[in-house]
């Protein structure tokens, strides 16, 4: 009987635990753990704004973006940096080894920064997509962004101008007139650009009174990584290239191959990342098959209008797909170059093996030696003796009986009233040669 009891106790007591620890757990104030690595750009802002939806909807007492980044794009941080606004959830920065450039300028946009010992945020200026320094409209606005940001946690603004403009000095932390400021985890402490160093992601939760959170890490999913990689502003291009050139080889082939298979392959990917990243709607893809309509169309329509407008239909589509209709204006413009070039290249070198393309376009020559000719060909006249009416300054008029022909001479002046002789007919045209006494 007693066993019976303990072992009801123990039941209990067992149940009890498991009923508790999950009501504790609850209670938990939830710390959502965001990575942001790598380039910054449009593809990073899908999965932020995913990340950020998900601890909004959990409650969330704040939120840790751990950044590692030597920077990226300025209009996808400025995207970034509205979506970190629009939260009132804390938001923590943790760099944990560099914050560069747009970086630097998302981490000032957050409540906290903390750095690891070797973290380094700074370097933020601003360079074109040839890696040069942009004009001087956009850094000026660029250091603006950067002063503004600063100043919206009390910073001094200085040490953020300094990063985004070399003419600054600040010689006291290495970043003489010339040279961009960094700031080491150090310096950044003794400016108050840093809250604190720590060198762990613990240590971090202990000094941010968050030790006893439920920690939720998020990762970017698989569908989420290929849309990055698909939406850099550099791949943009290539895809819509090797799309261009894969359909215009194809339009050369017989049948459908390899070429055709990559061209279609590089539009769908170039749809699903974008789709993917939040950048396109659905009413791009169906603007995108309404422009393939019209320029299969083409094929049976006569007039060419539907080829135009199923042309630019798609281009349309592209571009609106992007976001950034001047970065994706662009990208189509390479795009239609390599397309151009590839085009004049096959022509050149396949244009035997033209297959759809000879519906459109006009290959077949009307020669003389195939029998065609503009008018009926005066063949009889060949080898007869006439008498030049007009001086021929090559072309003049010439008598046969009472017949007046237009004729030129082979070259030489005739003077009026010569005896010249018919060497040639080519359809309306009819070459003389004057006759010598000694000829005739």
């Amino acid at each position: 009987m007693k066993l019976f009891r303990y072992i009801i106790t123990i039941s209990l007591l067992v149940l009890s635990f498991f009923m508790i620890v999950p009501s504790i757990t609850a209670d938990a104030p939830k710390v959502y753990k965001i990575p942001v690595y790598k380039e910054v750009e449009k593809g990073l802002y899908a999965f932020l704004k995913r990340s950020i939806n998900d601890a909004e909807e959990a409650g969330a007492e704040a939120i840790i973006f751990e950044i590692n980044t030597p920077g990226g794009f300025v209009d996808s941080a400025e995207d970034i940096v509205n979506l970190l606004d629009s939260t009132s959830i804390r938001k923590i920065a943790y760099i944990n080894s560099q914050a560069l450039s747009a970086g630097a300028y998302l981490a000032l946009h957050t409540d906290e920064i903390y750095m690891s010992p070797n973290g380094t945020i700074g370097a933020a200026a601003v360079i074109d997509g040839s890696g040069n320094a942009a004009e001087v409209k956009a850094r000026s606005a660029w250091k603006a962004k950067m002063i503004n940001a600063a100043n919206r946690t009390g910073k001094n603004p200085i040490y953020a101008q300094a990063m985004a403009d070399e003419s600054v000095d600040l010689p006291n932390f290495n970043a003489p007139k010339g040279e961009l400021l960094t700031l080491t985890s150090a310096d950044a402490l003794k400016v108050k650009y840093s809250n604190g160093t720590v060198s762990s992601m613990q240590e971090l939760l202990e000094v941010t009174n968050l030790a006893d959170a439920q920690i939720i890490e998020t990762e970017q999913t698989v569908t989420e990584t290929i849309a990055r990689f698909i939406t850099h502003p550099i791949i943009v291009p290539i895809l819509l290239s090797i799309a261009s050139l894969g359909l215009i080889v194809e339009l050369y082939s017989p049948g459908f191959g390899v070429a055709g298979t990559m061209g279609l392959l590089s539009l769908a990917l170039f749809f699903f990342g974008h789709l993917v990243a939040g950048l396109a709607g659905y009413e791009t893809l169906i603007i995108f098959v309404i422009g393939v309509i019209l320029l299969i169309a083409e094929f049976f329509l006569p007039g060419g209008i539907s080829g135009i407008l199923g042309a630019a239909a798609i281009i349309l589509s592209i571009i609106l797909a992007g976001g950034n209709i001047v970065q994706m204006s662009i990208a189509v413009l390479i795009a239609l170059t390599v397309a151009i070039v590839g085009m004049v290249i096959i022509m050149k070198f396949f244009g035997k093996q033209l297959r759809v393309l000879n519906k459109v376009i006009l290959s077949d020559a009307t020669t003389t030696e195939q029998g065609y000719v503009s008018n009926v060909n005066r063949l009889e006249l060949v080898g007869k003796v006439a008498v030049t009416m007009t001086p021929l300054r090559p072309a003049g008029t010439i008598r046969i009986s009472d017949e007046r022909i237009d004729a030129v001479s082979d070259g030489s002046y005739i003077d009026k009233n010569k005896h010249v002789m018919i060497i040639k007919v080519e359809g309306s045209r009819i070459v003389v040669r004057e006759v010598r006494e000694e000829e005739e």
